[in-house]
């Protein structure tokens, strides 16, 4: 099988790349002459993108960049080695020498899969990756992973009782990591005489499966993951979570310490308990994380289809127009009445899966689309989310002592039906009404304000729309602006676009000028906030003020009022209910306009990147 997967040309024992990016160029241009793909670009964007989760650079000179995807057409294996070594951010820090770039087709079989992971567990032998380091035929490469990859599968069927300690591996593609960890913690588990039973999450599925009775029995159990597992089940065991690459790095140190029952108890509500407030914000940061990560394919799909129907008009949309067109009308309502109208349900959905796994997601669900139909918006979708998620962990105390024979009922009946009456009692009762009143009350103050200083009207108007970003703060400072458009007013609404503006234009400014502030995740989404800032999608910024509303919030709220204030002092006027590039054809003064929205987005900016604190994973 592996002769059949590698093949002698695809083989180079003197690669010339003398970065991380030319050694993946030299790869795929390898697989791809030797027919092994259906899309070269393709198979290469795949590539990037699993080194952007993390990279794939091991230690003792070892790369093992992968993808899975339909661009592959055979599962292939191109083999480099590079004797002077490339940087490419390898745990140890050292240079890399041996690469191994794998391809497995989007339907690839188990047997493949299987043979390929096996491959790279192979080259954690250190008499292995010698002899290949001084290969010097391609014939003599194929046959030391041959023989060696054959005689690799003896330890995996060993029968060693009950184990002492537990582990699960998963990476995101799992296809290297996952096995690599897995093998690095058997190995030294073997060596240090504990018996030890590891379950595999890979892209086949989850092997070797760990028991009710193996996981009560052990002393301690090991997470080495970068991607979602099953966790409900080790609630009330010492539980350690770390990267897949810990796995493989510090399996020794792992094991010491699932031996000594020095991690964490693991609860049911998917914390580690703990005493500690640093500990609880960690839980805290990491649900809204999980909400909001899960809600930004929304926020960016359906406002990118929303700003392009705007292209058409700003009324192309609206049937009863002159200007309708039926394309425009489509992207608004596949962006605006549909994408953007699931955004906070499932960002307080995934919120309350966070806290109280599956059975959480349904009452969180609920609390959010009771916040979106009833003025809550953002901030009572988030609300929604935690009052879903505890309501299930308080239902799981509870139901706890029913007897076992009730189990099976709990997650289909008991949860949902209970978890969504107290949520959406809860959501009525006590939530929206209180916001429904902040909202009518900032109304109220923003009509006595009107007849004052227009500056200050300005910056507090543009001000609010950075509150909450399409909660009610916001929507009352854009409905105030469209009411003084009716009335024949239309420099305050100038100033509450350009209060949309700012935060996500600040926002991607600041992951621009200041990277070492922001995750390579948030870099990314960065370049998103450009596309939304200009189509006025304020809601862009949703996104980093949930991760770091501290810090975000005030930033943003002082870069639009700035704005705003601008905007009124040069006398801007806008006619059109609506914001961004699209509706400065029709704005008086647009130079100073322009500039105004420049120089809040820059404050923003400026802000983020003196207040936020360097990130560990750049």
């Amino acid at each position: 099988m592996i002769n059949n997967m590698l093949s002698e040309n695809c083989i180079n024992l003197d690669l010339k790349g003398t970065n991380k990016g030319q050694i993946i160029d030299e790869l795929v241009e390898m697989l791809n002459a030797a027919g092994k793909l259906n899309d070269k670009e393709e198979y290469k964007k795949e590539i990037l993108k699993r080194e952007s989760q993390s990279s794939t650079g091991l230690e003792e000179g070892i790369a093992i960049p992968h993808a899975k995807t339909s661009a592959v057409k055979v599962p292939s294996i191109a083999f480099g080695l590079s004797k002077a070594g490339v940087d490419y951010d390898s745990l140890d820090g050292e240079p890399s020498k041996l690469f191994f770039m794998i391809a497995a087709p989007a339907n690839a079989s188990d047997t493949h899969i299987e043979v390929l992971s096996k491959l790279t567990t192979t080259l954690l032998d250190d008499d292995i990756r010698e002899r290949l380091l001084n290969a010097t035929s391609p014939k003599e490469v194929i046959e030391i992973l041959s023989i060696d990859t054959e005689k690799g599968e003896e330890h995996d069927k060993r029968d060693t009782g009950m184990p002492e300690v537990l582990a699960v591996t998963a990476c995101p593609t799992g296809i290297a990591h996952t096995y690599m960890a897995a093998d690095a913690l058997i190995k030294k588990a073997l060596a240090m005489g504990i018996n030890i039973k590891v379950e595999t999450n890979g892209s086949t599925g989850v092997k070797n499966e760990l028991t009710d009775e193996e996981i009560k029995n052990a002393k301690g159990i090991i997470v080495a993951a970068d991607k979602n597992v099953e966790m409900d089940r080790f609630a009330g065991k010492h539980v350690e979570i770390v990267p897949v690459k810990e796995g493989i790095k510090n399996p020794e140190k792992l094991i010491k310490n699932a031996v000594a029952q020095t991690a964490p108890i693991y609860s049911v509500s998917g914390e580690k308990t703990s005493s500690s407030s640093k500990k609880e914000r960690t839980g805290f940061y990491k649900h809204i994380m999980s909400g909001v990560s899960n809600m930004l394919p929304f926020v960016v799909g359906g406002g990118i289809l929303i700003a392009l129907s705007f292209m058409f008009g700003i009324h192309a949309s609206d049937p009863s127009d002159p200007s309708f067109n039926p394309l425009a009308k489509l992207l608004s309502d596949i962006g605006g009445g549909n994408a953007f109208f699931l955004m906070v349900p499932v960002m307080a959905g995934f919120i309350g899966m966070s806290i109280a796994d599956r059975p959480g997601f349904a009452p969180a669900m609920v609390g959010g689309l009771i916040s979106l139909n009833n003025g809550g918006g953002f901030l009572g979708g988030l609300i929604g989310g935690f009052l879903g998620g505890y309501s299930v962990v308080l239902l799981k105390k509870v139901f706890g002592k029913l007897p076992e024979s009730l189990e099976g009922i709990k997650p289909v009946l008991l949860y949902p039906l209970f978890g969504i009456f107290i949520t959406g009692a809860l959501m009525y009762g006590v939530i929206i009404d209180p916001i429904a009143a902040l909202n009518t009350g900032v109304t109220n103050f923003l009509e006595t304000l009107g007849t004052g200083n227009l500056i200050l009207l300005g910056a507090v108007l543009a001000g609010m729309m950075a509150v909450d970003m399409g909660g009610p703060v916001n929507k009352s400072s854009f409905t105030f602006g469209i009411a003084m458009i009716a009335a024949g007013n239309y420099a305050p609404h100038a100033a509450v676009m350009a209060g949309g503006m700012v935060p996500p234009l600040g926002i991607a400014l600041a992951t621009t000028f200041f990277r070492n502030k922001f995750t390579k995740d948030e870099r990314e989404a960065g370049k998103v906030c450009y596309i939304m800032g200009l189509s006025f999608i304020t809601e862009g910024a949703i996104p980093f003020a949930a991760s770091d509303p501290i810090r975000v919030i005030p930033a943003s709220v002082i870069g639009a009022a700035i704005a705003g204030g601008l905007s009124m002092f040069f006398g801007v006027l806008l006619p059109a209910p609506h914001g961004g590039i699209f509706v400065f054809p029709v704005v008086t003064n647009p130079v100073m306009y322009l500039v105004s929205v420049v120089i809040g987005s820059l404050v923003t900016a400026f802000i983020l990147g003196t207040w936020k604190k360097p990130v560990s994973e750049i």
